[in-house]
Parts: structure tokens; sequence; C-alpha cells
């Protein structure tokens, strides 16, 4: 066994990647990582090797035995370290499906390990679209623990990379068909996924998959990413090689290396998915124009719903459209708001599928559009904005911005407070920061917003330069910030730590250092011929020491003319006026270099030298000053000496003024800065005042109406006074009825004198029949005679008296005793016989008295029931017992 390990040891690599002995394969795969690990390039005979016969890693990273496959994976990963690009294009094809399958589902932590580090390998040496290539079909594996594997895996790389370098719409695709698996653990796993690509892209990746979910995962997805919506953006873990390179070459050119990193992590990630354009001109109706002119706005919006439906695609095809948006603005000024929406509608679909083809419609849109703005409901400004959004996305911001600026100065406060939302919309939308100009005149509109009376204009404003600020930097937008006061400063950076944009300013400032230092090393050593020139007449103006001699003869007189008056124009007329002195150039050398040297008798020994080369060199020399003119003739020589004269005094004098001026100009500046805190502050105190006076107006208001209501209440307390007095007056004369009916109902005291009268002096029968009652009784007596038959022995009497005395119990029981003592005396003086007739009066008086004690009983109950009645009144109208 010795002797065989000893051969298998001095076997080849290949023959020992394929040897059946697994034990001898691992051997091969640790030999293997280590010259690997020890070779300089991927020209090196051992790498050459594994990257012409990149089959035999199929059975490495395949390997049936787990330790083996182990040292198989280790060694790839070696192997791709080494071989760069060639070696990974070669070879991927051949295991990363091998990979997915026996690799990432491994029990082993070393082997999944290790197979991940692989696929990432692949990555960094070239690039990720081939990788996912290969393992998206494994998400149809018929294995679910190889599709979990293979989805954390995707994640691992998605995490590593981030969606800026591996793009993520392959996957995105996929992940509906991914969530309808039934296995649980899959479905865990695509959640996890997902969440990886949210932090990423947010909710711009949900119109790629969203839609398939069912309400259900919509909902559990939610929960899981507000968990990680307020996290910070992600950056990528690992790098390219491309990557890597670029990074070291920015990192050693001077400056410019972190802005491109920062650039290239900014990238824009371009989630649209990919659509056929559709040509959707030929789809709309022939009779489009004429249903758009009929009176009728259901006719008008019928047929931009049917335009509505066509235009609903994901793309559309370049085409004549330009009548179709003038129908489109033609419908913005439509009395009927359904028609408005539609149409808004329609340019939005038209806007986004059309993209930047769309640009050249935009002035004949957008106007109509931003008028319209005046409409108050939010279903017509959230239409409309829609349609600015959908029309600024195919423009950019330089050509949308002088109309959005006229608009910010609009006289309708609904339509300038829309305009400057959609402005913000803008700016935190644009891919490229504004121009310096640009952000000068957003600022200054912005600015004026601050000053408005209404709250939400002034927080819109603040808003838009917030927004710019978080743009633009706190460099470039300090000067537009500091003539605000404090309060709106910090209203501003409100909006500034909110905002969220996808554009930074960076200023180029390492474009133009390599521009000056190309252009003067190019241009310094071949102007060497002027420097010489101009030491020439150097030593030349030391030669002649005349002039010196002559200083005390000429230079008094023309000296002091020159200086008073106005030296540029002064010297040009003496060197005019005498253009015969150019004859002899003595004089003219005389009378101009001592004006140089007698004025600043210090500086004799400097001014002379320069000044005669001037003169002496003739008009060639004297027109150098000028530079430019150098081809003039020689008649200009005579002028140019003039303002080359002015060298000391008026110099002096040149630079005071000169600084005079920058004095002044600081002045300015300062009076522009106090003039605009002034101004802000007069806007300030114009709103303080104008809230002062709408809170006094609302106070006379108040207090006007708290006086209708005093006057009111007065008014109500006399009437209802009135009303009780008149309450009281119907009491009094009720109260008088009531006196006036129980008197009426009452029964004479005169007659119930006579009948106690009659009673007491006992008059029988015949004093009966002249009392009140008597008239009934006589009334009776006389029927009786009248009717009944007389009897003899005194019946007739006796007939007669007894009714009398019957009716008189109607009175009073005392009358009805008295009638019977009567009747008892009568009876003993007719001998002690009753007749029946006697019998029959007796029962009928009876009657009589019982039906009297009634009428009483029920005069009594009446009168308690009118005492009742009154109370109740009483009650009912207020009248309270203390006024009795």
């Amino acid at each position: 066994m010795a002797d065989g390990e000893e051969d298998f040891s001095k076997l080849p690599l290949p023959d020992r990647f394929v040897h059946k002995n697994w034990k001898v394969r691992k051997e091969g795969y640790e030999a293997a990582t280590k010259e690997f690990d020890l070779a300089a390039s991927e020209s090196d005979p051992v790498v050459r090797q594994f990257i012409n016969d990149a089959s035999i890693w199929k059975g490495v990273v395949g390997d049936s035995n787990v330790a083996a496959q182990q040292e198989g994976l280790k060694a790839l990963c070696s192997f791709l370290q080494i071989s760069g690009a060639s070696g990974c294009q070669r070879t991927r094809q051949i295991t990363v499906a091998t990979i997915a399958e026996k690799g990432l589902p491994s029990t082993r932590p070393a082997v999944k390990q290790n197979a991940l580090e692989a696929l990432m390998l692949y990555i960094e040496t070239d690039k990720a679209d081939p990788i996912i290539e290969e393992l998206l079909p494994i998400l149809s594996h018929k294995v679910p623990k190889t599709i979990v594997a293979t989805l954390e895996a995707l994640t691992q790389i998605y995490h590593a990379y981030g969606c800026k370098t591996v793009e993520p719409k392959p996957v995105l695709k996929t992940l509906p068909k991914v969530y309808g698996h039934a296995d649980k653990n899959v479905r865990a796993k695509a959640q996890e996924l997902t969440v990886e690509f949210y932090r990423w892209l947010k909710d711009a990746m949900k119109p790629l998959f969203w839609g398939d979910l069912k309400p259900m995962q919509q909902q559990d997805l939610d929960k899981m990413f507000e968990k990680v919506k307020d996290e910070p953006p992600p950056k990528q873990e690992r790098l390219l090689r491309s990557q890597q390179a670029a990074k070291e070459a920015a990192a050693a050119a001077p400056g410019g290396g972190e802005d491109e990193v920062e650039e290239e992590e900014e990238a824009a990630i371009d989630l649209e998915p990919e659509f056929e354009a559709v040509d959707v001109f030929a789809k709309i109706p022939k009779d489009y124009n004429e249903r758009m002119a009929s009176s009728k706005w259901k006719d008008r919006k019928e047929a931009l719903d049917d335009v509505h439906k066509i235009l609903d695609v994901p793309r559309i095809a370049d085409g004549p459209f330009d009548d179709l948006v003038r129908t489109f603005a033609k419908s913005m000024k439509d009395a009927n708001i359904m028609v408005v929406i539609t149409a808004a509608s329609c340019v939005e679909l038209l806007a986004r599928g059309l993209k930047r083809g769309f640009a050249k419609y935009r002035s004949t849109i957008m106007n109509p559009i931003m008028e319209r703005l005046k409409e108050k409901k939010q279903t017509v400004a959230d239409a409309l904005g829609s349609a600015l959004d959908a029309v600024f996305a195919s423009s950019s911001l330089a050509e949308c911005l002088e109309e959005i600026v006229e608009f910010l100065k609009h006289k309708n406060p609904q339509v300038k407070l829309e305009s400057t939302r959609f402005l913000v919309r803008c700016l935190k939308t644009i891919r490229e920061a504004p121009s310096q100009a640009e952000t000068k005149t957003i600022a200054e509109a912005a600015t004026k917003l601050l000053t408005e009376s209404q709250a939400v204009q002034r927080d819109t404003g603040a808003e838009v330069l917030g927004t710019l600020w978080k743009v633009m930097g706190d460099r470039m937008m300090n000067a537009h910030l500091d003539g605000l006061d404090d309060i709106r400063k910090a209203k501003i950076k409100e909006f500034h730590d909110a905002a969220e944009v996808k554009a930074k300013y960076k200023p180029k400032a390492a474009a133009p250092p390599p521009k000056p230092a190309a252009a003067p090393a190019s241009k310094k050593p071949m102007p060497g011929k002027r420097p010489g020139g101009v030491k020439k007449p150097v030593p030349a103006a030391a030669a002649p020491p005349p002039p010196p001699v002559e200083e005390p003869t000429a230079p008094l007189a023309p000296r002091p003319t020159s200086r008073p008056g106005a030296s540029k124009l002064g010297a040009p007329k003496s060197g005019l006026a005498r253009p015969g002195g150019l004859k002899k150039p003595g004089s003219g050398i005389t009378a101009a270099s001592p004006r140089k040297v007698v004025s600043p008798p210090p500086e004799e020994e400097a001014a002379p030298p320069p000044a005669q080369p001037k003169l002496g060199a003739g008009r060639g020399l004297a027109g150098r000053p000028l530079g430019k003119p150098q081809t003039e003739p020689a008649a200009a020589a005579p002028v140019v000496p003039a303002p080359s004269g002015i060298s000391l005094v008026e110099r002096a004098e040149l630079e005071e003024l000169r600084a005079e001026v920058e004095r002044l100009r600081r002045q300015n500046e300062d009076l522009r800065s106090d003039r605009t805190k002034l101004t802000s502050q007069v806007h300030e105190l114009q709103n303080q005042n104008a809230q002062l006076i709408e809170d006094h107006t609302r106070d006379v208001l108040s207090i006007k109406a708290k006086e209708t209501q005093l006057v009111r209440a007065r008014s109500d307390y006399e009437a209802a006074e009135q009303t009780v007095q008149n309450q009281r007056r119907e009491v009094d004369r009720l109260k008088r009825e009531l006196s006036r009916q129980v008197r009426a109902t009452s029964p004479p005291a005169t007659d119930l004198s006579e009948q106690i009268y009659t009673d007491s002096n006992g008059g029988g029968a015949g004093r009966f029949g002249d009392s009140g009652y008597g008239s009934h009784g006589l009334y009776n007596r006389r029927e009786r005679f009248a009717n009944g038959p007389t009897s003899p022995g005194g019946e007739g009497k006796e007939n007669f008296d007894r009714p009398g005395s019957n009716l008189g119990g109607k009175l009073s029981p005392r009358a009805e005793t008295d009638t019977r003592s009567g009747m008892s005396s009568l009876s003993s003086r007719g001998g002690g016989r009753i007749s029946p007739a006697d019998t029959a009066t007796s029962r009928i008086g009876g009657g009589q008295g019982a039906a009297g004690a009634e009428s009483w009983k029920r005069a009594a109950e009446v009168t308690q029931n009118l005492k009742q009645r009154i109370e109740m009144m009483k009650a009912k109208q207020g009248i309270g017992r203390p006024q009795q």
C-alpha cells in the first residue's frame, strides 16, 4: 500500500483529479491548491494546463465524496484567483450549475462556504450576468433543498455586489414563480431575497413582480419592508476586478478618483422592463377630431376614453402626434373636469410611452396644463400633476425652467402653489444638478415666495430652497441664503434635511488644472525673443547721458503746464501741436525725458532708463504699449507717449481711483445687501400688518355680532315682560269671570231665608203657597183641583197642603221635619187616618228632596273643577303664587 501511495503522488495532477480513489483525488486537490497559490500569473504552465482542460473541473466541484469535494472547491477558488478572466470564461459554463446542485445544498458548512466563494470569484473576475443566467434555471429544480440553497446564494451575491453591479431584473421576474412553490422554506428564502432587493431598489422594483403576488404575500412583504425602510442606503461590499483597477487608477490620479467612484455608486438602476414599441397612431379612430369637436361633453369624454385605451401600452412607437397633442391641449380648457382629467391621463400615457420622443411636444402641452392648475379639486390637480411629471421626465430642467419660473409669478395663488410643488418634484427627480445660472434663477424665484401672505406659499418656497440646497450643497447656496432671517433659515433647513434627491452638484475643479499647465509650458519657451528685445533697450538707456544735463533748462517750463491739466489730454495735444518737431529728435527727447525725471526727484535714476528707449526708439517702440495695434502707421506715435508718460504721479492717482472704485463697489454691495434685508423686513412687516388688520377686522366683526346678540336679547326680554303682563291681566279677568259664574250657579240667599222663615213660623200649607217656591206648589194644587176629585170631610185640604210641605224639603231637612209634624197634626185632626192620596203626595215630596241634595253636590263639584282649572292655567302661564 505504501508503494501504491508513492505512485499516486507521482501522478500528474489531471490524472489524480480523475482517480477512482477519493483519497487520491483529495490529495491531488490539495496539491493543486498549493501549486495555484505559488503561481505567479495565469501564464504559469500549471494554470494554463487547467485553463485548456476546463472540463476536468466539473468532476472536481461535483465530487461524490464530501471531504474531497471540499478540497476540490477550495482548489477551484485558488485557480480562479490566479487564472483571471480567461479561466473564468472557460470554466463557468461547466461548473456553475454543478456547484448550485451539489455544492450549495451540502450539509457541510465548509463545502457550502467554498461553493459560495467560487460563485463570488466568478463574478469578481469577469461579470455577473453569465452567472445569474446559469443560476436561474436552478430555481425550477425539482428538489426544494436545491432551490433554497440557490436563493440563499443569490441573496448573498446581491448583498455583496449590489443591484448596481448585478442586474436585478432577471431574478425579479422569476420571483412570482418562486412564491408559488409548495415548500414553505422556498417561499421564506424568496422573502429574504425580496427584502434584500428592497434595500437597494425600494418601491421601484414592485412594477416587475408585485402584481403577480397574492394579497397575503404582499401584506407579509410590506411588514418586512417596514423593518428595513429606515436603514441607510446599502453600499457595495465587494468590487469587481475592473472596479478595483479603476479605483487604483483613480487613487493614483490627483483629485478626481473619489468623484468617479461616487458617481459609479450613485448611478441609477434601470428597472424599467424592456417592451416592444407599439404603433398606436394607426389605431386612433378616424372620427376622433369630429367627436372632440362635439358640443356634448360626454361625446368628448368618450373619444378621449377610446384614445386612453389605445395609449395604455408600456412603450409607444414614434409617430406624428402633433394633432393629437393639440387636442389634448385644447381639452385642458374644457369646462367639464372629467374631460380635463381624461385628457391629462392621455398626456401622461403618451409621454411615458414615447419617453424622450415626447420632448418635441412639450412646448405645446406644458403651458395649457399649468394654466389649468387653477382648479382646486384634488382629483384634477393630481391628474395634471402626474401629466406634468411625465412631460418633465421626457425633457430636462433647463428646457422647462423658464416656463416654470414664469408660472411662479402667476396672479392666481392656486396656479402659483401647484407650480411651486411641481418645481420641487422636478428638483427631486433630476439626475444632473442645475448650473449656477439656473440655481440663481430658482433661488431668486423661491426667495420671493417666502414673502407671500399665505403660509402654504411660504412653506413651498422654503421647500424649493431646501431641496435646491440638498442638490447644490452648502458652498453654492450660502450666497442665496445670507439675506434671510434665522426663522426662515431654520424652516429651509428642515426641508433640506427631509429632502431625498438623486442629483448632487460636483464642481468640476479637476478638469481646468491640466489645461493651463499644458498651455504655458509650450508657450513660455517660445516667446524668449521678447524678453531679449526688452533687455536691449535697457543698456541703451544708460548710454545717453546728455538728457540729464538738459534737465534744468527745458523741463521746468512744460512741467507745470502738463500737471494741472488733464495729463492724458495734455500730452497728446503737445505732441500733435508740434508735428514739425519730429525733425529735431534732440529737442523732443529733452522735452519728454525731463518730464519723467523732474516730477519725482528721488526716482530720477530709475525713471529715465525706461523713458529714453520709448522715445529714442521712435514710433515703433512708442506703439508697443498698445500691444495690439502693432501695424498702426507712424502718425500714431505722438499719441501713444501720453498714456505711457503717466507712469508715476498719474499712476498713483489711478491706483487711488481704483481703490476708490473698489471701495465704492464694496459700499454698493453693502447697500444692496442692506436693501435686500430691509426689503425682506418691509415684506415681513407688511405681512404682519395685514395679519393685524385681519385680526382687527375679525375682532370688530365679533364685537358687532355680540352687540347684535345683546339687542336681540333685550328685545326678547321686553317681549317676554309684555307677555307676562298680558297673562296677568288674563288671569285677573278669568278670576272675575269665575266669581261671576259662581254667583250665577249658587241659589239666591233671599229664597233660602224665606224658606227658613216659613218653616220657623209653621205656616202650614196656606203660608207655603205664598213663598218663592209656592208658585210651583200652587201650580200643582191648581192642577190637582182641576184634575183630581175632591173628597168630603176636608180631604181636599190635606191633598193641597202636603205637596207644598214636601216641596219645602228640597230646600232643607229642617223644612222636611216641619212638614212631617204638620202631617202628623193633620192626621190627628182627620181622626188619625191617612188617605192613599196623602201617601202618594208624601212620596213625591221625598223624591224631590233627594234630587235637591244631588244638585247641591253637583254644584260643589263644578266649583271645585273650576278652581282646579284656574290653578292649572296659572301654572301654565307662569304666574307665581307669591304675587297673590
